[in-house]
């Protein structure tokens, strides 16, 4: 994977601040920043909504790499044959031939002969009523499938057995073209190029190959009453920054919709990824040899790889084999999060039957640990989020510091309803957060700023077993997140409460 740059903002956060002194209305406020995260997004310049455009699209290597078709399909869609088609309908539509092929390559790994459950089919995955407008014909011929059944009637007064047929016409198709590539293939091409003159932009062009005419429509319609669009064109990407909980919320909402129905919203970042991937695989097959291997489902080869978490730890991350590992790592390896929830915005399950470090009462405090970058991206996390929330302005409801309900457990320790055959708090690198209890305005905040760091490529997160919030960051964000444990630690030294 491309290295993460973190890219940051960095300012002092109030006049108190300033001076090292933090009272009770006021929280923690980081002077590293990452640009154009949570409220951030309002006051996107050009250079940032570019950089968030390119981790976006590199965050996307996941989506794709983590399929065990990655490979073969790569192979595929660079054969000698397929790039001739390619390069035939880039000439007749204007299209380019590496824009075709990253489609292709998404939507069938380069197999003519896919099928979708939902009803596409073919290498560009046409719809049938999308084929037909597009020019591409589909025709049957009816058939008679015939059955014969046994009943008893009566005859002249006897009751008597009597064969009865039945003849039930179905439909076989004759010829389907979405399944001929020499003609499917520049059928999407031209089809492109007339939504790119339709809309304006090729990035919307792409965006409605896999959401609809109708709903970039939509979208672009939402915009004209957005705010943050900079008077200019609508871009994808601008349309995919513009909305957040508090500011453009039906924009907002619409994104959201449409992502949890296809991830439609990300289709164009995910194309241009793929452009990129199917570039390396040509100019350097080991290096996207490598790729696949690290993106590997460690359990079974043959599934997609459950989780960035999944990814991103190693088998040699596991580093805490026993309770006396962790003891000695404290101040080397291992640091405690802060016990300070008001000004943090988070606080340790302590006490209760599912306390941290409960299962292991006498060693309990050894567990009350996490690597510097696991407690710095808590603490970001609680800070992006309680901004967030504080944006909203949720009516009677007031902000609840996160719960964290685990941190750092070694290799006999019972597992903490992870979905992975990886024990990834053995690393030190992921916490937990009670998510189920998180009040409903404040968990949407939470909600939007996980995922706006995760399309950073800033930190990966899965809902486990039991309610929890499972997260961890990048291995190339860990730096960024230990100084921010860093600034934190001091301003604790500070702080009065």
């Amino acid at each position: 994977m491309r290295r993460i740059v973190v890219f940051l903002v960095g300012f002092l956060a109030s006049a108190s601040a300033q001076f090292g002194i933090f009272h009770r209305d006021h929280y923690f406020e980081p002077k590293h920043r990452l640009a154009g995260i949570g409220v951030d997004r309002k006051d996107m310049t050009d250079p940032v909504l570019a950089e968030r455009t390119r981790l976006l699209i590199d965050s996307q290597t996941f989506g794709i790499m983590r399929d065990p078709r990655a490979l073969a399909g790569a192979a595929r869609i660079t054969s000698p044959a397929l790039e001739k088609i390619f390069e035939a309908a880039a000439k007749k539509s204007g299209e380019p031939a590496s824009l075709i092929a990253a489609i292709a390559y998404l939507e069938s790994w380069g197999d003519p002969k896919a099928e979708s459950p939902a009803g596409p089919r073919g290498i560009m995955q046409f719809s049938k009523a999308t084929a037909q407008r597009a020019g591409l014909k589909i025709t049957y011929a009816t058939r008679y499938r015939i059955t014969t059944t046994k009943k008893k009637v009566k005859v002249d007064g006897k009751v008597v057995t009597k064969t009865v047929s039945q003849k039930t016409p179905y439909m076989v198709p004759l010829r389907d073209e979405r399944l001929m590539p020499e003609l499917a293939v520049p059928a999407a091409a031209m089809y492109l190029a007339r939504m790119e003159e339709h809309f304006g932009g090729r990035d919307l062009a792409v965006f409605a190959y896999h959401c609809g005419e109708g709903c970039v429509a939509d979208f672009i319609s939402l915009a004209a009453s957005a705010s943050g669009l900079g008077g200019g064109p609508v871009t994808v990407p601008r349309l995919f920054f513009a909305g957040n909980p508090a500011r453009n919320r039906e924009l907002y909402e619409a994104i959201r919709l449409q992502m949890a129905r296809d991830y439609s919203p990300t289709y164009f970042f995910r194309v241009k990824r793929a452009e990129e991937l199917l570039a390396m695989y040509k100019s350097d097959p080991a290096g996207f040899g490598a790729l696949v291997e690290d993106y590997k489902d460690r359990a079974d080869a043959t599934k997609r790889a459950s989780n960035r978490l999944n990814v991103w730890l190693k088998p040699a991350d596991v580093v805490y084999q026993s309770c006396e590992d962790l003891k000695r790592a404290e101040g080397k390896g291992l640091e405690r999060p802060f016990d300070r929830p008001p000004f943090f915005g988070f606080q340790l399950r302590t006490t209760g039957p599912d306390a941290i470090g409960s299962w292991d009462l006498e060693n309990k405090s050894a567990y009350l640990l996490a690597a510097p970058s696991a407690v710095g991206t808590l603490t970001y996390i609680a800070f992006e989020t309680r901004r967030m929330f504080d944006a909203m302005k949720p009516k009677n409801e007031k902000f609840v510091p996160l719960e964290v309900t685990s941190l750092v457990r070694h290799t006999l320790a019972p597992e903490s309803g992870e979905d992975s055959d990886l024990p990834s708090h053995c690393t030190g690198q992921v916490f937990d957060i009670a998510y189920d209890f998180v009040p409903l305005h404040e968990k949407e905040a939470l909600d939007f700023i996980l995922e706006d760091m995760g399309w950073g490529g800033y930190l990966g997160f899965i809902q486990a077993s039991g309610g929890t919030m499972h997260i961890g960051s990048s291995p190339s964000s860990r730096e960024f997140f230990a100084e921010v444990f860093r600034e934190a630690a001091e301003a604790s030294k500070t702080v009065v409460e």
